[in-house]
């Protein structure tokens, strides 16, 4: 779908809205959603920042918004459609401003990507690390003081019932894009990021499915997260884990019938643990790089999951040489497109100086 192309994306606009704006959207029901509301200039504004910076994907402003999360912070259905709509216009603002201002720039080489975070981005505490879901979604909601699992176990109804729910969850936010034909013709890509749990993967692949004769096909993508090196959905409650090879399967497997994205990856998680989950992934893809690779892997020191917070950068930190490199041995091993820039706690200056590294011989 990239036809032999390589493109450097943003950072976290979340966090880049906090640390470089300076807005204090942490533990909000809508993080970086509120902004769609309260600052829509700076969020352009952060937008044209990435994009300066080389940036040619920009990701919206809509991990965390649906209509579970606007809710939740009060804002009516009404509104919560509205907004959501306008986190690509004002993506698209951003594009056109920036080729007014830089002529030798096309708007069509700067792509706009739908960022769409799991359902355990609209809970509280927000669980797209943990994928600790409530009834129908998962066993339980997350508790402080009890052992939690992703698991039902061997309660195959209730892990049917949970993949419906999770399939009716991303199925209506992806339909308040799809409705207006003014804001789906905005969108370049579909993001499905951070997405914990293996029967959620199975639900985006069949809402996509669900709404293939109602939408114009877009390139879409699904990236994984791995706290710690490790994926956080477990085969039986307290068990082993799945394997990233196994998560990856879950993306692109045929046996199903359901449809296959056009690129699998890595999001959301610290950059030391890339080259092995990488390996693991294209262990999966058995020679096949018929899809696109997406590499968005987290700056500074990862986030730590024990303290539910990121970690400052180690002394003498080559998070852009080192990511830089590492796309390029992708490609040598014949990933020919890849969309690769950061996310949590990497900003516009990381970008450009991923930028300059990868362009470096």
């Amino acid at each position: 779908m990239l036809k032999n192309t390589i493109l450097l994306s943003d950072g976290g606009l979340g966090t880049t809205l906090e640390d470089h704006f300076h807005l204090p959207i942490s533990h909000t029901p809508l993080w970086s959603a509120r902004i769609i509301l309260d600052a829509p200039n700076t969020l352009q504004q952060a937008h044209l920042a990435f994009l300066e910076a080389g940036s040619r994907v920009l990701l919206t402003a809509t991990y965390q918004a649906a209509f579970e999360s606007f809710e939740r912070a009060g804002y009516s259905h009404e509104i919560a459609t509205e907004s959501m709509r306008n986190a690509v216009h004002i993506a698209d603002q951003a594009r056109h401003q920036f080729c007014k201002e830089h002529l030798d720039v096309s708007p069509k080489e700067i792509h706009i990507a739908l960022s769409l975070g799991p359902f355990g981005a609209v809970l509280a505490p927000m669980q797209d690390f943990g994928g600790i879901y409530p009834p129908p979604y998962g066993p339980r909601a997350y508790s402080d003081s009890e052992e939690n699992t992703t698991s039902f176990g061997d309660d195959i109804e209730a892990k049917n019932n949970s993949v419906k729910a999770l399939t009716r969850f991303h199925e209506d936010r992806l339909r308040v894009f799809t409705s207006d034909k003014e804001t789906w013709d905005k969108v370049d890509f579909i993001a499905f990021e951070t997405v914990p749990l293996v029967r959620e993967v199975e639900a985006i692949r069949q809402a996509m499915d669900n709404m293939k004769e109602t939408i114009s096909p877009k390139p879409w993508w699904i990236t994984a997260t791995f706290p710690n090196g490790k994926y956080p959905d477990t085969r039986q409650p307290g068990g082993d884990r799945y394997t990233p090879t196994e998560a990856a399967i879950a993306m692109i497997r045929h046996d199903n019938d359901l449809p296959v994205p056009h690129g699998i990856g890595i999001n959301c998680t610290a950059l030391k643990y890339i080259p092995e989950l990488l390996q693991e992934f294209e262990r999966a893809m058995h020679g096949n790089r018929k899809l696109f690779l997406v590499l968005h892997p987290n700056g500074g020191g990862g986030f730590d999951l024990s303290t539910q917070a990121f970690r400052e950068p180690e002394e003498n930190d080559r998070w852009a040489e080192d990511l830089a490199s590492l796309v390029k041995e992708a490609k040598r091993r014949g990933w020919n497109e890849i969309i690769f820039g950061g996310c949590c706690k990497t900003g516009p200056s990381d970008i450009k100086a991923l930028g300059e590294a990868f362009s470096e011989k």
